[in-house]
């Protein structure tokens, strides 16, 4: 026991000391890396350019404002680049350092040419990741948080479909002197985690990478375009039924008599009034551009049917007045002078005392059933030829109009204006 302490105390001391030799070897290194290091002096200056490549995990993308025309992404940037004057010897090939080290060493300077905002990360301390190789090789990773611009062109909109850019490149350097490339290529330096969406309008189809070289100066530019296409559902709810609806109770006055004035009067106007709300309410969520979207047609079409319905009821109106049908035919009333309550009144009661007199038992007269009823039991309720015309052509145009317009737009692959 005694001998198996003694040796459990040796190893004990050796690790100790080996420990300490690992951390002083590491602050040699270190200490050496950085005597007479110039940070502002990029690698290779000089000599050749300085190459950066990079990659981005995004681990949460959305919300997106439509009325600002930004998206915005939560990623993990990471840099990797060469810099021979950090080469180094130790037990080690790579060194896991404190970000600290980064303000003591060049770094690139790379800023996003489309970023509204940007937020570094930090807390509780800094999330940046810095790692060295034993060649010179460092590995920058940061975590931020981006507001970037998306161009969005809304002809069909809810229908549409946009490609948000992430542009990002030297601030200072031109291509002479620092050049990005993509880690892993073109098709996979660009990861968005599989639950990282918090969009509720879009759906994120894909994104694809790209090389550009801009037009002033000839700075790199590295892009990124993350492809949504807007889900429909929200709007058919909240725009698309209403209109629906409404111009369909229009069309029921197409159904009421004619001298149903204060009736078909309530159904023109109070159609009318809630198209205007939809319209205005269905705008609130876009930005005042000045070119009509695909619900704006929609809008207006039912706008023009429903304000049709009310001058289709005028116009019967008007010939109901005129006392003139639209068969040719004058009313009734029109041709007969003013008379009294009583001789106006008395037919119609000698005509329901004739039917109350024809309901008692009697012997069927084949004669008498052949007879056709006097004219003053006739109803006084009539119908226009116009609203016979409208209660077929009104729904014949909606429907068609209806099937043409969603055959359009849903069969159609969108156009996405800016997309690589």
């Amino acid at each position: 026991a005694i001998v198996k302490g003694y040796n459990d105390l040796l190893f004990t001391h050796v690790q100790k000391l080996k420990l300490n030799d690992n951390i002083t070897i590491f602050t040699r290194i270190l200490d050496g890396l950085l005597d007479g290091y110039d940070n502002r002096l990029r690698p290779g200056l000089g000599e050749k350019v300085t190459e950066i490549k990079t990659n981005i995990f995004v681990t949460s993308f959305g919300p997106v404002s439509d009325t600002e025309m930004e998206y915005t992404i939560d990623v993990f940037f990471r840099q990797s680049w060469k810099d021979e004057r950090l080469c180094f010897k130790g037990p080690m090939e790579m060194l896991p350092l404190n970000n600290l080290l980064a303000s003591n060493i060049w770094t690139p300077d790379t800023f996003f040419l489309n970023g509204k905002k940007s937020i570094a990360h930090n807390m509780t301390t800094p999330n940046k990741l810095l790692r060295l190789k034993d060649d010179g090789t460092l590995l920058y990773t940061m975590r931020l948080t981006i507001s970037a611009e998306c161009p969005m062109q809304l002809e069909d909109f809810p229908m549409d479909a946009h490609a948000c850019p992430l542009k990002f490149g030297s601030y200072a350097y031109p291509v002479s002197e620092v050049v990005y490339t993509w880690t892993q290529g073109a098709t996979k330096s660009v990861v968005v985690a599989e639950e990282g969406s918090r969009l509720n309008q879009y759906h994120l189809i894909r994104q694809t990478q790209c090389l550009s070289l801009c037009s002033t100066g000839q700075y790199t530019v590295m892009m990124a375009h993350f492809y949504l296409k807007r889900k429909i559902g929200y709007f058919v709810i909240q725009t698309y039924m209403p209109c629906f609806m409404t111009v369909i109770l229009s069309q029921v006055s197409f159904w009421l008599n004619r001298e149903s004035v204060p009736a078909r009067t309530v159904f023109g106007v109070t159609t009318v009034l809630t198209m205007t709300t939809l319209s205005i309410s269905a705008r609130n969520s876009l930005p005042k551009v000045a070119y009509a979207t695909a619900m704006d047609w929609f809008i207006a079409v039912c706008y023009a049917f429903v304000f049709s319905a009310l001058i289709e009821f005028a116009t019967v109106n008007y010939f109901t007045k005129r006392s003139w049908a639209w068969d040719g035919k004058k009313a009734m009333e029109a041709q007969q002078p003013k008379v009294s309550p009583i001789t106006f009144y008395l037919p119609r009661l000698l005509c329901l005392l004739n039917q109350q007199i024809s309901f008692a038992p009697q012997k069927k007269d084949p004669l008498a059933l052949s007879k056709k009823p006097n004219n003053t039991c006739a109803t006084y309720n009539s119908v226009s030829k116009i609203d016979k015309m409208a209660r077929i052509v009104f729904p014949v145009l909606f429907g068609t109009f209806n099937l043409v317009y969603w055959a359009t737009y849903l069969n159609r692959e969108p156009v996405i204006k800016g997309a690589v």
